[in-house]
C-alpha cells in the first residue's frame, strides 16, 4: 500500500515538473524570440561605424578604421616624389558605434579634409653659385652631374664658387615654381648663365669699377701699344671702326672731367668712375655731355668723329689707371 502511495506522488511530481519546464521553455522561447526581433528592427535601422573625431569633434564616420588608416599612410604620410616629410596636426580618434544606416560614410571627405590639414615639406637639390641658389634638380646624383660638368667646362676658372645645397619649402606657390624649373638642362642653363656673367663681369671690372657697356659696336683697327705712321709713340688705347655719328656710350658710371678739343685726340670726353679708372673717347665728331656732368652706364656722351690725328671715322677708346694707360682690351674688344 505504501509504495503505491509513492508512486503515485512520483507520478504526481513528474507532472508538475514536466508542466513548469514546458512553461519555462515557452518564456525561454519568448525571450529569444522578443531579443531576435529587437535584433533584427537594431540591424535593419542601424549599422555599426566608426565616429571619427578631429580635436574632439566628430568629422565624419568610416566602415572600416583599418581601411582608412591605410589610406592616410599611402595618400598622405607616403613620401612620395620630393616630400621630405608630411605632418599631420591633428590625427583622428575613432569610436566604434551604432549608427543610423541612412548615415553616409565619408571616407573620400575624410582625406580630403585631412590633406587640407597636414603640412607638407618638400626637398630639392639646388645647384648654388656664389652661395645663391641657381637651379633646382630632384635628385643628389642630377646635382652632382651638373657640378661635375660646369666645372670640367670651367676648369680654368678654378675659383667659381660652384656647390650644392639641399632645398626645403612648404610654400605651395614656391613649390610650383620649383617644379616647373627641376629640370637637369633648365638647371644648366640657368648656372651656365649665372657663371658666364660672373665671368664677364670679373674680366670686366677695372680696379673695382665694372665697364658695364661697350662704348660702340665695331671692328678694332689698331690695338693698343701699336706703332704706326699716324703716331708719335706707342698707341695708349684701341681704335674701333664706326660710322660717322654713330652713338657713343658711356663704358660705366662716372662724372664727365673734359668735353672739349684736346690736340691729337680732337674732342674728347673724358669720365672719371673712380678707384682712379677713367675713360678717354676721341676724335668725336659732336659732344653730347658737359664737364661735371652725372652719367650712368650706356648714356650717349658723343657721336663718332674723325677730328684731331685721325685718317677715318672711328674711336679712339682708352683706360686710364692713376693717370697711366692700360690696355682697354683686357676688359672690352677681346
Amino acid at each position: 500500500m505504501l509504495a503505491k502511495k509513492q508512486r503515485k506522488v512520483t507520478f504526481i511530481l513528474k507532472r508538475k515538473i514536466l508542466y513548469h519546464a514546458k512553461r519555462s521553455f515557452k518564456c525561454v522561447n519568448l525571450v529569444f524570440v522578443l531579443l531576435a526581433s529587437v535584433i533584427a528592427i537594431l540591424a535593419f535601422k542601424f549599422k555599426p561605424a566608426y565616429a571619427v573625431t578631429i580635436s574632439g569633434e566628430v568629422v565624419g564616420y568610416v566602415s572600416s578604421k583599418v581601411e582608412l588608416e591605410q589610406r592616410i599612410n599611402e595618400e598622405i604620410l607616403a613620401h612620395k616624389g620630393n616630400v621630405a616629410f608630411v605632418t599631420i596636426k591633428q590625427f583622428p580618434e575613432y569610436k566604434l558605434q551604432l549608427v543610423s544606416r541612412s548615415e553616409k560614410t565619408n571616407e573620400d571627405e575624410l582625406i580630403s579634409s585631412l590633406k587640407q590639414n597636414a603640412e607638407i615639406t618638400y626637398k630639392y637639390y639646388a645647384v648654388t653659385f656664389n652661395n645663391e641658389n641657381k637651379g633646382y634638380v630632384n635628385t643628389l646624383e642630377e646635382a652632382e652631374q651638373l657640378v661635375a660638368e660646369i666645372k670640367q667646362e670651367h676648369s680654368g676658372n678654378l675659383d667659381l664658387n660652384i656647390g650644392i645645397s639641399e632645398y626645403y619649402t612648404v610654400n605651395v606657390d614656391d613649390t610650383k615654381k620649383i617644379e616647373e624649373s627641376t629640370d637637369l638642362t633648365l638647371a644648366k642653363q640657368e648656372i651656365e648663365s649665372s657663371v658666364d656673367e660672373y665671368i664677364d663681369r670679373e674680366t670686366r671690372t677695372v680696379n673695382g669699377i665694372y665697364l658695364a657697356q661697350t662704348p660702340i659696336v665695331g671692328r678694332v683697327t689698331s690695338r693698343f701699344g701699336a706703332y704706326e705712321n699716324v703716331r708719335y709713340g706707342a698707341h695708349t688705347g684701341v681704335d674701333i671702326s664706326a660710322p660717322h655719328g654713330a652713338e657713343i656710350k658711356v663704358a660705366a658710371d662716372g662724372v664727365v672731367t673734359h668735353a672739349s678739343p684736346m690736340g691729337t685726340y680732337g674732342n674728347l670726353v673724358k669720365v672719371s668712375h673712380g678707384n682712379g679708372v677713367d675713360t678717354y673717347y676721341a676724335h668725336c665728331s659732336k659732344i653730347l655731355v658737359k664737364v661735371g656732368q652725372q652719367v650712368s652706364a650706356g648714356d650717349t656722351i658723343a657721336l663718332v668723329g674723325s677730328t684731331g690725328n685721325s685718317t677715318a671715322s672711328h674711336l679712339h677708346f682708352e683706360v686710364r689707371i692713376n693717370g697711366k694707360a692700360t690696355n682697354p682690351q683686357k676688359y672690352l674688344y677681346k
